[in-house]
């Protein structure tokens, strides 16, 4: 296990300062200037003096290698700098938005698990009949409807007609319910497949068979271990789809005027917050390592014969 975390940190951090340098490039070479952002020259008359001034205390005149170095050596003491549009310190206002992302997050993911492990377990189960016909249609319709004109539907319907759940904003628990369901019906459509494979394979296993000849009930054998054993290719997709979840975060923010940390960096894309957007790539960067890391220690759990290989290997 430490040899395992040990390799992790090194891949982390090889990983962190290929994300760090590729962003801080492609940030800098993208349209627009933050400086006449922050001067806001479309509404006040500005000189080229001025703007010339603030961009060389701003460091902008340097060679994209020192700023990247003095971006880097202000990283490693922890300071992220100031956001160029609040003034208020990066970390300090992506830690404020973060908890209401959090919860969308964790909200679409309940409402993927209630879809998919039902429909995709029922389709396994009752293979060929009608139940599995109509699971597979779903989760094809799940897969074609893109996640915004889902959401457009839900708010019309239900924000809109109904006028039972608030449509914009963080307001309480009614106010995640949309969004959630957005968001977690549009992801569902994947797993509710993969499941039904995964699920199908599992039950055709020898050790199934031998289950149902020691006598198990047909309700032990699918919970404890066709299931079980069904997981993981699961959880590896779920661990390779996550950028996708992300970005589906960050679409249903702006959709739904969800203030998390979506919205707050499509809004320091447009103000060309560059502190922001470093900051939001870097944590990004770092939860996804996180979770995949998580994936890959859970294969211990899920599948014991990684153990037995890996003993078998130190032999």
């Amino acid at each position: 296990m430490l040899r395992i975390l040990l390799r992790k940190f090194l891949e982390v951090f090889l990983f962190l300062l290929f994300i760090m340098f590729v962003s801080f490039l492609f940030i800098r070479l993208a349209p627009g200037d933050p400086v006449l952002t922050i001067l806001n020259v479309e509404e006040l008359s500005v000189s080229q003096e001025q703007v010339e001034a603030m961009r060389e205390e701003m460091g902008f005149n340097d060679p994209l290698l020192i700023q990247f170095g003095k971006w880097l050596l202000n990283f490693v003491r922890l300071d992220f700098g100031n956001s160029y549009s609040t003034g208020q310190p990066v970390m300090q206002t992506l830690l404020q938005s973060l908890p209401a992302t959090v919860e969308l997050t964790l909200g679409s993911l309940l409402v993927m698990l209630l879809v998919a492990v039902p429909l995709g377990s029922l389709s396994a189960v009752y293979r060929g009949t009608w139940i599995d016909t109509l699971s597979r249609m779903l989760s094809i319709l799940g897969a074609a409807v893109p996640s915004f004109w889902l959401g457009l539907i839900l708010i019309d319907l239900f924000g809109v007609r109904f006028g039972h759940l608030p449509t914009m904003g963080r307001s309480g628990l009614s106010s995640l319910i949309l969004p959630s369901l957005t968001l977690g019906l549009a992801i569902s459509s994947v797993y509710v497949r993969l499941l039904r494979s995964s699920l199908l394979d599992s039950l055709s296993q020898e050790f199934v068979r031998s289950a149902k000849a020691r006598g198990l009930s047909e309700n032990r054998i699918f919970w404890l271990h066709a299931l079980r054993h069904s997981l993981p290719p699961v959880i590896t997709v779920f661990g390779v789809s996550l950028g996708s979840l992300i970005g589906g975060v960050v679409v249903i923010e702006v959709l739904f005027a969800y203030p998390g940390i979506g919205k707050l960096v499509v809004d320091a894309i447009r103000q060309r917050d560059y502190p922001l957007i470093q900051g939001y790539i870097l944590i990004m960067a770092i939860v996804v390592f996180v979770v995949n890391t998580a994936v890959d220690l859970s294969y211990r759990f899920l599948n014991p014969e990684m153990k037995l290989k890996e003993k078998e290997a130190h032999r």
